[in-house]
């Protein structure tokens, strides 16, 4: 019941707006989620391309379940009579169980600019919604709370409270979101400003001129592929690709650093995230790519601050769908995304 009671209190601080900023949920396996970590990166498998993904936070703080559960599905593909890449993503976020559920729908477009040196650009731009829906009926509140019975009657009904309901409980608002990539044989890197609308969030209003509305998400993504062995016509390359990405949103930050290593079949990895002055997490990742399809899993332990162990940590699972059966097997690609397409 603690529990329940501290994650009604957070859930409030976020709902009423400017007592806390909110943070967008971001997957560990970034480069198994690419619309959702940059609109630049539509089109850049040649090939349609899919992209399933589930999250899975800190199962330990509720003893029920995740306290934090996200899931991704995308679409893309690129179009050479327009030089363009087009896609359509779908994430769902689900905090506390069912308390706040935010739903973003997407559309994605990139134009590709090749220069003669072998390095690429892409453009990037996304438009769409966010959706916030409140289950107010779940939230317990302090004055709800009876030392014995505890925020129930002993026929089973809630106790009343003096906090005041939203007008509404659903709110949507319209959202833009850039970004573009260079690479070029082995390397790439990227720039992404998400939210660039900053939509308001609040199911409060502004009537305590507390809200400022959705951060600016800034991020900064790269990486580079060290060929150890050379792919053959059956066999994929030996790598080990260093990937780092920084992120920064309203008062929050992290980095993430860490490798990629692929051997024939096999995909492993291993990272380390660091939130702003404290250590989070240590994630390991391990994988399987077979012709069109690649699915991965990762484990995220958390070791930051007095949560460290007691969280449950984070599991995550992606499938990526490459619908160009022979992408797999070919020699001649080269830009840096077949190491994560």
């Amino acid at each position: 019941m603690t529990k329940r009671l501290l994650l009604s209190l957070l859930m409030l601080l976020i709902l009423r707006g400017g007592l806390l900023y909110a943070q967008d949920p971001m997957f560990t396996q970034f480069y198994a989620s690419p619309l959702q970590l940059n609109p630049a990166f539509a089109g850049s498998a040649m090939a349609p391309f899919v992209a399933l993904n589930y999250r899975m936070q800190y199962p330990s703080q509720t003893g029920t379940g995740a306290a934090y559960s996200t899931f991704a599905a995308s679409y893309d593909q690129h179009f050479s009579g327009l030089n363009s890449g087009i896609g359509i993503s779908l994430m769902t976020d689900d905090a506390g169980q069912g308390i706040l559920r935010k739903t973003y729908a997407s559309v994605h477009y990139s134009y590709k600019v090749e220069s003669k040196n072998g390095i690429s650009t892409r453009l990037g731009i996304e438009g769409g919604f966010i959706q916030n829906n409140l289950d107010w009926d779940k939230l317990i509140f302090p004055d709800q709370l009876d030392p014995i019975e505890g925020p129930t009657f002993l026929d089973g009904t809630k106790r009343p409270t003096t906090e005041t309901r939203p007008l509404a409980n659903t709110r949507t608002n319209f959202d833009i979101s850039m970004g573009l990539v260079v690479y070029g044989a082995g390397f790439h890197g990227g720039f992404v400003a998400k939210h660039l609308t900053t939509p308001e969030e609040s199911f409060f209003g502004t009537e305590r001129n507390l809200t400022l509305g959705l951060p600016v998400r800034w991020t900064l993504h790269g990486g580079y592929e060290f060929i150890l062995q050379k792919a053959t016509r059956y066999k994929p390359a030996t790598f080990i690709s260093p990937t780092l990405m920084a992120v920064k949103q309203g008062p929050f930050a992290q980095v993430i650093g860490g490798a990629y290593l692929g051997m024939g079949a096999i995909v492993s990895g291993f990272w380390y995230r660091h939130a702003y002055t404290t250590p989070e997490s240590i994630i390991f990742m391990v994988g399987f790519k077979q012709d069109y399809f690649k699915v991965g899993y990762s484990y995220d332990y958390t070791v930051g601050g007095q949560l460290s162990g007691r969280t449950g940590g984070s599991h995550e699972i992606s499938l990526t769908l490459n619908l160009d059966p022979g992408a797999a097997k070919r020699v001649d690609m080269s830009n840096c995304f077949k190491m994560f397409r």
